[in-house]
C-alpha cells in the first residue's frame, strides 16, 4: 500500500552528502553541549519545583526513572543516527522503516515536541528574567508578565518577555549553524558552572530530616513525578535533527547522545537532593524558581542571584536547540514533498532553512506569549514518549530487514533493551491526564486530515 512506502537508505545518505546542502559544521564536544544545553534548562530550573509536590523528597528516583526511559531509547537512537545519518531524526528513521504515513505522523508528533517545548522553555526564561530584574527595581507592566489564565486572580494579557526571546533566538538561528553553536556553547559552560556552584553552596545546608518522610506519596507519586520530569530530559534526540551538518557523524552523532543524558542525569539527581534537603517540599507549591528559592532559604541570596542568570542562560540554550530541531525536521519533510517546497529552500548567504526558522520562531514565539506552561509540559511528554516508543520498534524492524546495513554503533542487549525502552515509554503515558490524551489525539487526527489531504499526493515517492 502506498501509504507504507519507504525510502531507500543508501539514497537518502547518498542525497544528503550532495554538495549544496547544509554545512557540516559540527564536532563530537559541540554536540555533547548542544545536549546539555537542551536537556539542562526548564527541567532544573522550574519543574524540580512541581516534581518535588508530586514525589516528595523521593524526586531523585524520578528523575532515575525518567532517565532510564530515555536512556533506553538514546541507545536506540545512536544506533540509527550512526547509520543514517540524515536531518530529520526519528522522521527520517521510519520514513526507512515504518513507511510514510507512520514517518508524516510522527514528524506531526515531533512539531509539537519541539515546538511546544520551545514555548514552555521560553515561558520559564520569562519567569526567572522577571526575577532577576525584579532585584534592580525594575519590572514589566502585570498584564505583559504572563499569559491569559496563568496566575489565579491576576489579569494578564500577553508574555512579552517569552516572546521577544523567542524572536531572538530566531533571527540567531537563521544567520547560520557555526554561529549558533558557538553562542550554544559559551552560554553552556556558564549554565553548568552555576549548577556546580549550587551543588558546592548547598549541600552545606541540607537537613537530613527534610527528606522524611522519603515517599509520602508512595510508588504512584514517584511515578506520577517520573512522568512529569520527563520533560527535563527533552533534547538529547534533538542532536540527531543535527546529522547532515555533523563532521564524522557515524562516530560523533552516538558521543553527542549518550554523553550529554549521561552528564545531565547525574546534575539532575545530585540537584534534585539537595534541594528537596534544604527546603521541605511543600514549600514549592506555585514557585517557578525552586533552584534559587532554596538558596534564599538557606540564607545565600548572593549565589540565588547567580542562579537566577545561570537559569536565564540554561533556558536560552535549551530555547535554541529546540528551534533548531524544529526547523530540520520540517526541512526534511519539505524536502520528502509532504510540506511546501518554500520550507527546505536554503538561504544563499547563510546555508539555514531561513523562511522555515522563521515561520517556526514566529508561530510558537506567540504559543509561549499566550498559553501558560502548565498546559503545554503534559502535551510536550506524551508526544516525546510516542517519539521514543517508535524509534525503539523501528530499531527491531530495521534489524531484521536490513541486517546487512553498515552500523557504527550498535545497541546492545537487542531485542531486549529496545523493548525496555517501549515499557518505560508506555508506563509513564499511562501517568499523563486524560485531557493531555484527548489533546494528543486532536493532533493526531488533524495530521491524518492533513497527510491524506495534502502529503500524501505530494510526496516525491508519490
Amino acid at each position: 500500500m502506498s501509504i507504507f512506502r519507504t525510502k531507500d537508505l543508501d539514497a537518502m545518505v547518498a542525497a544528503s552528502r550532495r554538495p549544496g546542502g547544509l554545512q557540516r559544521v559540527l564536532g563530537p564536544f559541540d554536540l555533547i553541549l548542544m545536549g546539555i544545553g537542551a536537556i539542562v534548562g526548564t527541567g532544573i530550573f522550574v519543574l524540580t519545583g512541581t516534581g518535588a509536590l508530586t514525589a516528595g523528597p523521593a524526586l531523585p528516583l524520578s528523575f532515575v526513572i525518567a532517565a532510564m526511559a530515555c536512556g533506553f531509547a538514546a541507545l536506540c537512537y545512536a544506533e540509527f543516527a550512526s547509520s543514517v545519518p540524515v536531518a530529520g531524526s526519528i522522521y527520517t528513521y521510519c520514513y526507512a522503516t515504518l513507511g510514510e504515513l507512520v514517518a508524516w505522523m510522527i514528524g506531526w508528533d515531533l512539531m509539537l515536541e519541539y515546538g511546544l517545548a520551545s514555548s514552555a522553555v521560553a515561558v520559564g526564561w520569562s519567569g526567572y528574567f522577571q526575577s532577576l530584574i525584579s532585584g534592580f527595581g525594575l519590572g514589566l507592566p502585570t498584564v505583559l508578565t504572563a499569559a491569559p489564565g496563568a496566575l489565579p486572580g491576576v489579569a494578564t494579557w500577553f508574555n512579552l518577555p517569552a516572546l521577544l526571546i523567542m524572536l531572538g533566538l530566531t533571527g540567531m538561528l537563521s544567520l547560520g549553524m557555526r554561529e549558533s553553536a558557538r553562542l550554544n556553547n559559551i552560554m553552556v559552560v556558564i549554565k553548568v558552572a552555576v549548577v556546580l556552584l549550587f551543588i558546592a553552596v548547598g549541600a552545606r545546608h541540607v537537613q537530613p530530616a527534610n527528606w522524611q518522610p522519603f515517599m509520602p506519596y508512595g510508588h504512584d507519586g514517584v511515578f506520577g513525578a517520573a512522568a512529569l520530569v520527563f520533560f527535563a530530559f527533552i533534547g538529547f534526540d534533538a542532536v540527531t535533527s543535527a546529522a547532515e551538518e555533523v563532521k564524522r557523524p557515524e562516530r560523533n552523532l552516538p558521543i553527542g547522545i549518550l554523553g550529554s543524558l549521561a552528564v545531565c542525569t547525574v546534575l539532575y539527581v545530585v540537584v534534585s537532593a539537595i534541594m528537596t534537603g534544604i527546603v521541605p517540599y511543600q514549600k514549592f507549591l506555585g514557585v517557578d524558581h525552586p533552584v534559587s528559592l532554596a538558596l534564599q532559604y538557606a540564607g545565600e541570596n548572593w549565589v540565588a542571584g547567580f542562579v537566577d542568570l545561570g537559569a536565564i542562560l540554561g533556558m536560552t540554550t535549551v530555547i535554541l536547540v529546540m528551534l533548531y530541531g524544529q526547523t530540520r525536521i520540517i526541512f526534511a519533510m519539505s524536502r520528502d514533498g509532504l510540506l511546501p517546497q518554500r520550507l527546505s529552500t536554503l538561504h544563499p548567504k547563510h546555508g539555514t532553512p531561513y523562511f522555515a526558522t522563521w515561520v517556526v520562531g514566529i508561530l510558537f514565539g506567540l504559543v509561549a506569549a499566550v498559553v501558560p506552561l502548565n498546559v503545554l509540559t503534559e502535551l510536550i511528554n506524551i508526544g516525546t514518549l510516542a517519539a521514543f516508543t517508535l524509534v525503539s520498534i523501528a530499531v527491531l524492524i530495521l534489524r531484521r530487514t536490513r541486517p546487512d546495513l553498515p552500523r557504527a554503533f550498535r545497541c546492545p542487549g537487542v531485542p531486549a533493551v529496545p523493548l525496555l525502552a517501549v515499557g518505560f515509554c508506555v508506563t509513564l503515558m499511562s501517568y499523563l491526564q486524560a485531557t493531555t490524551w484527548l489533546a494528543f489525539g486532536v493532533w493526531l487526527a488533524i495530521g491524518l486530515v492533513l497527510y491524506f489531504g495534502y502529503a500524501r499526493s505530494r510526496s516525491k515517492l508519490n
